[in-house]
């Protein structure tokens, strides 16, 4: 008996899962150098097969460009990739010996993952190598217009991960994806996090399905040329990021506002750059085609050029025309082009200063970019800060594009393809999500102010701060009236933990008999169990 399409993905779904949460299991005994290995693996098979991807992700989905898709693929691992592999990630990750507080990482679990169509690839693989960093597994649905290339660049990273000495089955991919299996896939008892990238609907659904989640909103962004910018790069900078990739990144620029003293300015280059200005009954022909009467987006307009958008909206627009701009009066529903458009399509609005364009800026976010991101364009440092401090967008973007910007390509920004928009956007977190976001971090922390006083004693004084004066080099002679430095005693008690951690004899048991070999799995890595710690401080403390 064939079963349905949606029985078989619910299936699917189930036995990855079930694999997955095995692996991950056997994984987070892993210790940092054997998950960095692995980690650099994904990213380098990632990136050697970037323009292959590239390729199938716009023939499969017809949106975009393949050259800027591999890009963004290369993007996605290797530069990923450089931006966390110096990040401790296992056991020990941070020591505060003045406020005598241990940082111990610890996974997650078991990720689900949602990849749009837009970035069908570089999102895949994105969240794959940071969700591995963490010692986690993870379990992605992808769309169904890109699930082919979707499953590719996944397979790509497991087969590398395996190769390097990952578990079966920790990197995993729906095939067969239906909405039914991907709304299981996120209420599944063995999901512990959901990374939701995806239509407003899809990232809803992720938010209300009980687990947590790091969600991406809509990027409806503005970008606001004042009239101390220097124009010809803030033009450029603007078209360049309409036309990446034929505007299918959210954090494309939706936009543009400009002060009316440089209008004419900027309009000429906007022309000089093979812009088109849509004049009168043209506007209307480009809404029409670009949304329906609710005011959804025609999905077969996204990431199409300008010149196949003109001729399907009947516009006669001059060959060449990289972008269309239709200059608007107003923001909101009866205004569609005010929206995100993923197409390399400009709304443009003129303001008689910075504080209407303030005003304007606002107006934008608040109409479905709420908390995403937004391009300044200016000299003035004042009218800067203030944009900065006012506007409810979680990236604020100086003299750069936003496309790229906003990801960390053009600037020092956590490299991402998952943008936090905040509460403002109805998300937990507001900056680009990394590794650093896909494990939980447990404290040990050392009494500092005592409420009781040692058993059997009248209170002691405090432990003294250990002094900040550097280490005497190994080459200079110890003081002969002096006793030698001792290890203070946070630096011993981490210097123990690592030593169990790493089934290594701790100082004092030297001339102890070898302890019984550890079990296989006690051997792979250097996570702490709370009842491995809890032993080593009694051990401590009874020295």
């Amino acid at each position: 008996m064939q079963l349905d399409n949606d029985l078989q993905s619910i299936q699917e779904m189930r036995d990855l899962v079930r694999r997955a949460k095995q692996a991950q299991t056997e994984f987070r005994a892993y210790d940092q150098v054997r998950v960095d290995r692995i980690v650099k693996a994904m990213a380098d098979a990632g990136f050697a097969a970037a323009e292959r991807l590239g390729r199938m992700a716009h023939e499969e989905t017809g949106f975009g460009k393949p050259e800027d898709k591999k890009l963004k693929n290369e993007f996605a691992t290797r530069r990923v990739w450089e931006s966390i592999k110096d990040l401790k990630s296992v056991g020990v990750i941070r020591e505060d010996i003045e406020k005598r507080i241990i940082d111990i990482a610890e996974p997650m679990g078991v990720v689900c993952a949602l990849i749009p169509s837009t970035n069908p690839t570089s999102t895949a693989m994105f969240k794959a190598i940071i969700s591995v960093k963490g010692r986690n597994a993870i379990v992605a649905s992808p769309h169904p217009r890109a699930a082919k290339c979707t499953v590719e660049a996944m397979n790509i990273l497991a087969q590398a991960a395996e190769s390097a000495g990952a578990p079966h089955g920790l990197i995993a991919c729906l095939s067969m994806p239906t909405l039914e299996a991907t709304s299981e896939l996120m209420k599944h008892k063995l999901i512990s996090i959901i990374l939701a990238t995806g239509s407003n609907p899809m990232v809803r659904s992720a938010y209300s399905s009980g687990k947590p989640a790091y969600g991406v909103g809509s990027g409806n962004v503005p970008a606001y040329i004042e009239k101390s910018a220097n124009l010809k790069k803030a033009v450029a900078d603007i078209v360049s990021g309409k036309v990446f990739d034929l505007g299918v990144l959210c954090s494309t620029e939706a936009s543009v506002v400009v002060d009316t003293v440089v209008k004419n300015a900027v309009v000429e280059e906007f022309k000089r750059r093979n812009c088109h200005f849509a004049e009168g009954e043209e506007k209307e022909k480009l809404s029409r085609i670009m949304f329906d009467q609710r005011g959804a987006i025609n999905a077969n307009m996204v990431g199409k050029p300008a010149s196949y958008i003109a001729q399907q909206a009947g516009i006669q627009a001059p060959a060449g025309t990289q972008v269309l701009i239709a200059e608007m009066n107003g923001v909101g529903r009866e205004y569609p082009l005010s929206r995100e458009k993923l197409s390399p399509v400009l709304s443009f609005y003129t303001v008689n200063d910075w504080r209407e364009g303030c005003e304007r800026c606002i107006e934008l976010l608040e109409f479905g970019g709420i908390g995403h991101t937004m391009v300044i364009h200016s000299m003035d440092e004042d009218i800067i800060m203030k944009f900065a401090l006012e506007k409810p967008a979680f990236r604020i973007l100086v003299n750069t594009q936003s496309a790229l910007g906003a990801v960390g390509y053009t600037n020092e920004l956590l490299p991402s393809l998952t943008l936090g928009p905040g509460t403002f956007g109805g998300s937990i977190i507001s900056e680009n999500v990394s590794a650093k976001h896909m494990f939980n971090v447990k404290r040990l922390a050392f009494e500092t102010r005592p409420i009781n006083p040692p058993e059997g004693g009248a209170t002691k004084a405090p432990a003294p701060k250990p002094e900040s004066k550097p280490v005497a080099a190994a080459t200079s002679k110890p003081d002969a009236h002096q006793a030698a430095p001792r290890k203070s005693w946070m630096s011993e008690i981490d210097e123990r933990i690592r030593l169990k951690a790493a089934n290594l004899p701790a100082p004092a048991a030297k001339e102890q008999k070898a302890a019984a070999p550890p079990q296989a799995h006690e051997a792979l890595g250097t996570g702490i169990s709370e009842a491995e710690i809890d032993r080593i401080m009694k051990e401590f403390t009874k020295r």
